[in-house]
Formats: C-alpha cells, structure tokens, sequence
C-alpha cells in the first residue's frame, strides 16, 4: 500500500481518488518491456500528476552509453501507463521533455477528467498482463499480412513508425546482428554487465534463465544470453528454425532523446497489439546497440529513418508459453506524496526474494 495526505475537504477527497488512479497506472507500467529487464524508471505522484523520471542507476553503459534504450524503455512505461488509465476511463495531458534543463524528467501525466473507456483501451489493457518475452523458435506460420499492418498502424499512432523487415532485405539484419554479437563479446565491460543481469538471481529484475531460449540456427541470431557462446552459423547445418518469423524495426524521424521516448511507446503499442493478436514477440534491441550495426540498418532503410530498436514477430511455438519476467517491487519504483492509503492492483509483482510469473 502506498500513503497519500488525507484532509477533509471536498477537493481533497477529489485529488485523493485522482491519485490512486495514477498510482494505479504507475504500478501497471511495471509490466512494461525494458533492456534487459532493467526496468529504469521511477515514478512519482502527486495530487493530480504523475511524473515519470529516468533512473541513471539502472543504465547499461557498455551498450547505452548515451541512455538511447533506457529511453526507450521509459517510453515503453509511459505507454502501459496511458493504456491502463484510457480503460480506466481516466483522460491525462501528456508532456514529454518538459525541461530542457533536466533531462532525466521524461513526462509528465496531468489528470484532465474522465472519458469512456474505448474497447481498445481494454483490450490493450488485458495483453498488459497477458505479454511477455518469447526467445523460443515461432511456429512454421507466418504472420498475417492484415495484422502486419495493424502492427504498423499502431506503431504510426503512438508517433513513430516500423519497418517490416522485406525477405530481400533479411540479410543486412542478419549481418548487423552477427556484427554486433562479435562486437559485444569481445569487449570484457559487456559480459561484466551482462553477468550482473543474467542467470540465477533473486531480486524483482534482470533476465532469468528459464526466460531465455537456445540460439540456435535461425535466418536473424538472437542474443546468447550466456555471454560465451559464437551460436551457431545458419550454414553450419543445424536445422533452421524461425523461418518464418517476421521482423520489425522501430524508427524515428531524427534522432535525439524525444524520439527515443516516443520509440518506446510506440514498442509498447506494437507489442501490445501483438499480443492482442495472439502472436509472440521479443525486443532485439541488440540490433542499435552497435553504431556500425545501426547504420548498416539505416542503409537497408535507404537512409531516410533513424532505428531505434527491433522486434521479433511471429505465430507462438508449440508448447507452454515461457514465464513473465520477474519485477520490481512496486515501493522501489512508484512514489504518492502524503499519508493515505492507496488500493493498487493485485501484488503480481514481487516482493523482495520472490519472482513474478
């Protein structure tokens, strides 16, 4: 339970019941996707806003020195959030950026009164809690070309864009992603990290083996989450499996920190959809981590789009869907200024030694 100051006038019960509202969207954006399950966010509520702030602590240097996919996955927070308040028939005025002298300050979310709730705000608001990360080989189906372009559509309505990936062109991505595994795993600060947020750990964060799925061979290498292996070559006559995966790629008009913002909610809107749509995904973010990798992929897009993450579509596998990523604890990320008690969603999140599923 969090606390916000109680008194007993009218316009305070008023913002009392506004606060619990945005505490509650606060407490579902932990649900959001985020590099390496980092999840760097932290939010803080007060009366009728709800701040969003970057949490520098949580940034992955070796491979987001300039913060670009901590933005990201901010952005991706701030989409759950606006999701979860749309089906609550909550209407907020977003202002992203809104200081250019601080530039951890992300967005802001000011309660503007209530709307109908639309029934796509609730369906979204169910894949929330339905979505999670699948590495595992997709099945031999393909991707519906009509949902293809609903992906599209809602990656255009949250304010950026994706490209699917043509078949003519899966090679470029697949070489960008071999080049930026080499890369990675020859530089000793990138499997520090990549130790520190993988394998067996206790707390709410990070990328549990049970999460992850063999590399295999497949037309696009996924990341080797043990942080030794080369995976094998997709010539190396190993069965091909993800054949018939699709692939997105999140893109920008420029690229600087507002775009990596909207980036993210438009990840989260794709993923969402997805997920609405019965198909599987997973982020590959290790696809812009490398700058030589993201220009090889700025080439394949005729130089006219920044990338800014990928995504991996497709038709789930057979068998059992893998488990949510652990989380956070809402007390380390979700702040509500005062003393009253706020009711918040279910405790699916995790409460110290114990992992969310």
């Amino acid at each position: 339970m969090v606390a916000v100051r109680h008194t007993e006038t009218d316009a305070a019960i008023r913002v009392e019941a506004v606060s619990r509202i945005l505490a509650r969207a606060a407490v579902t954006a932990l649900r959001a996707p985020s590099i390496w399950n980092t999840q760097p966010w932290r939010w803080r509520i007060e009366h009728d806003v709800a701040v969003l702030r970057a949490d520098r602590r949580r940034q992955l240097d070796p491979i987001d020195p300039e913060g670009r996919l901590l933005t990201v996955s901010c952005g991706a927070a701030l989409h759950h959030a606006c999701v979860a308040l749309a089906a609550e028939g909550a209407a907020v005025v977003v202002d992203r950026l809104p200081r250019d002298d601080d530039p951890d300050l992300l967005a802001t979310l000011r309660y503007a009164g209530r709307l109908h709730p639309s029934s796509t705000a609730q369906l979204l608001r169910h894949a929330i809690h339905a979505r999670r990360t699948d590495r595992r080989p997709f099945d031999v189906r393909p991707v519906p070309e009509h949902i293809a372009d609903r992906l599209r559509a809602a990656a255009r309505h949250a304010g950026a864009d994706m490209h699917i990936v043509r078949s003519r062109d899966l090679t470029a991505v697949a070489v960008a992603a071999g080049h930026a595994a080499a890369a990675e795993r020859a530089d000793p600060a990138y499997r520090a990290e990549l130790a520190r947020w993988t394998g067996a750990r206790l707390a709410g964060d990070g990328v549990p083996q049970d999460t992850t799925a063999a590399v295999g061979a497949r037309p696009v290498p996924i990341r080797d989450f043990t942080g030794v292996e080369e995976g094998p070559s997709i010539y190396s006559g190993a069965e091909l499996v993800d054949r018939a995966a699709s692939y997105g790629v999140i893109v920008t008009d420029v690229d600087e920190p507002a775009a990596w913002l909207i980036a993210g909610e438009a990840l989260s809107a794709v993923l969402l959809t997805a997920t609405a749509e019965r198909l599987s995904t997973s982020a590959m973010s290790d696809l812009v981590e490398v700058r030589s990798a993201r220009e090889l992929l700025r080439r394949m897009l005729g130089d006219v789009a920044h990338p800014v993450i990928g995504v991996r579509i497709g038709v789930p596998g057979p068998g059992a869907l893998p488990p949510h990523s652990p989380r956070r604890p809402a007390a380390e990320t979700v702040e509500v200024v005062g003393e009253l008690m706020v009711d918040l969603p279910p405790a699916w999140w995790t409460g110290g030694a114990g992992r969310a599923r």
